[in-house]
């Protein structure tokens, strides 16, 4: 059966809007005939993405730009771009059919997608066909070695190759939830259960780095941004890891909640936005953290820096806020009544592309 993810915290069940509503993995539109598919995680990484009309409708998670085409993920492997803002969509061709969470292009060509099954994803045409990388079985075995080869006596090395040997016993059913690349060689991956692999060759192998990360119970890492050398990883219970040397080293950071992020936005100030569950937003700069004002306590899932350098917000309830103060104060955003969305990017002429729970959705820029 597909995985839940369930996060820790007892206040939080399934993360809807950022990572999915897990459960609508059996059930949601690409269920044919009412039958839930059912399939076990190890045959959907090696059974291609579904090829049919209906995917249109898609749970869809993530959303980017490789040029002026606009690609967006989702369920069991769908893959969409688009080449004219969305007036036509095609399938990609994905040989994976897990669950896809993220996706990202460093130019109109070379792009990234993580997904359920450990699942990491290239495209080296803008989108149009991609290549499996990494799976949860080649990453277990990663960190096993990894870890291995580092094992003392000390009990935080024990306790890592532990968390190894439970990946490769686990089989590949933990996801990976966001990506960054800074270039197309250099690139960083992270997801549930404090999972974080490097790359230094465009995707072709990658490190482990959890050795490298204070969390010593494992939670999941739900978002990350980045400035140049600056890495912000978020996750649940407040879990906040930066390094400010590409990843060699990472600092934990006190929260100023206890709850979980779920999203992270990197500002042009330098400065950073966290959000996270019950309308919690918090501006992270040099003198800590400051709270923003936000005008209804509902979980954001996805924060997305526009091109005026205004902040578009997304919460659990399919409404969106907006920031035009870099974070400190949100105004409410009205559009109209829709499916809950998931994320956003920016077009030309000041128009939006969103991936929502049912496709993706074209919405007018907030005034």
């Amino acid at each position: 059966m597909p995985v839940i993810l369930m996060n820790k915290d007892s206040q939080e069940g399934i993360d809807v809007v950022r990572r999915l509503s897990l459960h609508l993995l059996a059930t949601g539109p690409l269920a044919c005939g009412g039958a839930v598919w059912s399939a076990p995680l190890a045959d959907a990484l090696s059974r291609p993405a579904l090829v049919a009309p209906h995917v249109l409708g898609a749970v869809l998670l993530g959303v980017a730009k490789s040029g002026k085409r606009t690609v967006v993920v989702g369920e069991r492997g769908v893959v969409l771009f688009s080449d004219d803002a969305g007036e036509h969509w095609h399938q990609a061709s994905v040989p994976v059919s897990t669950t896809l969470t993220a996706v990202t292009f460093v130019d109109e060509k070379f792009g990234w997608a993580t997904g359920h099954g450990g699942v990491v994803l290239s495209s080296s045409d803008g989108g149009g066909t991609w290549k499996l990388q990494l799976d949860g079985n080649k990453a277990a075995s990663l960190a096993l070695a990894g870890a291995s080869a580092t094992s003392t006596n000390n009990s935080a090395s024990s306790a890592l190759l532990k968390d190894a040997q439970r990946l490769v016993s686990d089989g590949p059913d933990k996801p990976f939830l966001a990506v960054h690349f800074w270039n197309r060689k250099e690139g960083l991956v992270v997801g549930a259960y404090g999972l974080i692999f490097a790359t230094a060759d465009g995707g072709e192998t990658w490190s482990p780095w959890m050795a490298r990360l204070e969390n010593p119970k494992a939670l999941h890492l739900n978002a990350l941004a980045v400035q140049g050398e600056n890495i912000l990883a978020a996750g649940e219970q407040g879990l906040l890891l930066r390094s400010i040397d590409a990843g060699k080293t990472f600092t934990r950071l006190t929260s100023p909640y206890h709850g979980s992020w779920f999203a992270v936005c990197a500002m042009p100030n330098g400065k950073w936005l966290l959000a996270g569950l019950r309308g919690n937003i918090y501006i992270l700069g040099t003198d800590g953290f400051s709270q923003g004002k936000v005008p209804f306590p509902v979980t954001i899932g996805s924060l997305s820096l526009m091109q005026d350098g205004s902040v578009l917000g997304l919460n659990q309830a399919g409404q969106g806020l907006i920031s035009r103060d870099s974070g400190v104060t949100w105004k409410p955003v009205f559009w109209p009544p829709g499916p809950p969305l998931t994320a956003v990017v920016e077009l030309q002429g000041h128009r939006l592309l969103a991936s929502s729970l049912r496709g993706v959705r074209e919405l007018p820029f907030p005034k």
